[in-house]
Parts: structure tokens; sequence; C-alpha cells
């Protein structure tokens, strides 16, 4: 049974930095693609971040956000700066390997002065 465990999340100020990670754990092998999404208060989950070889990002977050993976680790990292209060949102964590899609539980992101 593979899990996906999100960490590191809170309540940042306006322009401040946050970094949040993702591990995953069970017996499996590395996984191929590993994501970012988020969900605001009233809206609906929305992509964030994409990392296989290389990154892609979503535009309200391209230039301040940057996802990294170790595959040694089976971890996947969003480091966020500049940070806005329209990032503020439930960030889920998401990996595919293998066919099978899996998703973490969720871990808040709070951007507020």
């Amino acid at each position: 049974q593979v899990q996906l465990v999100e960490s590191g999340g809170g309540l940042v100020q306006p322009g401040g930095s946050l970094s949040v990670s993702c591990t995953a754990s069970g017996s499996m092998s590395s996984m191929y693609l590993w994501g970012w999404y988020r969900q605001a208060p009233g809206k609906q989950r929305e992509f964030v971040a994409q990392i296989v070889s290389g990154a892609n990002y979503a535009n309200s977050v391209k230039g301040r956000f940057t996802i990294s993976r170790d595959n040694a680790k089976n971890t996947v990292y969003l480091q966020m700066n500049s940070l806005k209060p329209e990032d503020t949102a439930v960030y889920y964590c998401h990996a595919f390997a293998n066919g099978v899609d899996y998703w973490g539980k969720g871990i808040l992101v709070t951007v507020s002065s």
C-alpha cells in the first residue's frame, strides 16, 4: 500500500517563503511523475506544478514556485517564494507510477498578515 504524506505547511506572511514536501512510503519503485495541486476555499482543485524530467508550472506560480524531486528519498518538494494571499489553499501531492495515480491528504498553506 503506497501512501503520500505531505509536510511543511503553515502560516506565512505575504511576501514570505514556505516549503512543503511529500514522501511516498510503501513497497514501490520510484515515482515516474510528481505534482502539486491546490484547492482554495470555495474553489475547484487546480494544477500548480509537475515534474517528470523537467518541470511545468501554472502561470499563476511561474517564477515564484519551484518543484524538485529526490528519487533516492521518493520525495518531492515545492519551494514557494513571494507568497500572496491568493496562494492560500490546501496543497495536495500527486504522484503517478505503473499506471496508478496516488494522492496525499493535503496540507494547509495560509498566507496572511
